[in-house]
């Protein structure tokens, strides 16, 4: 089973048209009013509207990437999680702040189940890079996400299990 980190702490989205799209929540306030360093996530191929959503920010290098949230605090080392609810329809929209401008790894993923805990059966996942997963751990280049003084926009394609060839989006 793929296990991604337990999670804890706020969330931003919305469920509104795209061209009136807002980020609510904890760290809404920051996307909203342009007041960076923040990220905007547009999440589309999402499967349904059950669960929870959830970002995770990481520091960009490989030793550090998909770490345990408790021990990156314990080294001192930054580390940011966001949670929402899904919303009944509309567009999706999160936003989490960064501690500073620079560069950082950023997942998302669909708790379906809302068992706080990656179903790799059942739950999504979704970086900023294109392409599809597949079987194997993520690599820290699909999540790489470049941040500045202000807030800065991505996309993330959500992807679910697809049979034998592991993540992939839906569509």
């Amino acid at each position: 089973m793929m296990r991604l980190p337990l999670m804890a702490a706020g969330l931003a989205l919305a469920a509104v048209s795209p061209a009136a799209a807002q980020s609510i929540g904890s760290d809404g306030a920051a996307c909203n009013g342009g007041q960076g360093p923040a990220i905007r996530v547009n999440v589309t191929g999402l499967k349904d509207r059950t669960g929870r959503l959830k970002l995770e920010l990481y520091p960009a290098n490989e030793a550090d990437f998909l770490k345990d949230d408790r021990d990156l605090r314990a080294e001192g080392k930054f580390f940011r999680r966001v949670w929402g609810d899904m919303p009944a329809s509309g567009a999706v929209q999160m936003c989490i702040k960064a501690p500073s401008p620079g560069r950082y790894a950023l997942l998302f993923t669909h708790d379906r189940d809302g068992r706080n805990k990656f179903n790799f059966m059942r739950d999504g996942a979704g970086f900023v890079g294109s392409g599809k997963l597949g079987r194997a751990r993520p690599k820290l280049a699909q999540a790489i996400v470049t941040v500045s003084a202000g807030v800065v926009t991505v996309n993330v394609r959500a992807q679910y299990l697809r049979g034998l060839g592991g993540f992939a989006p839906l569509d």
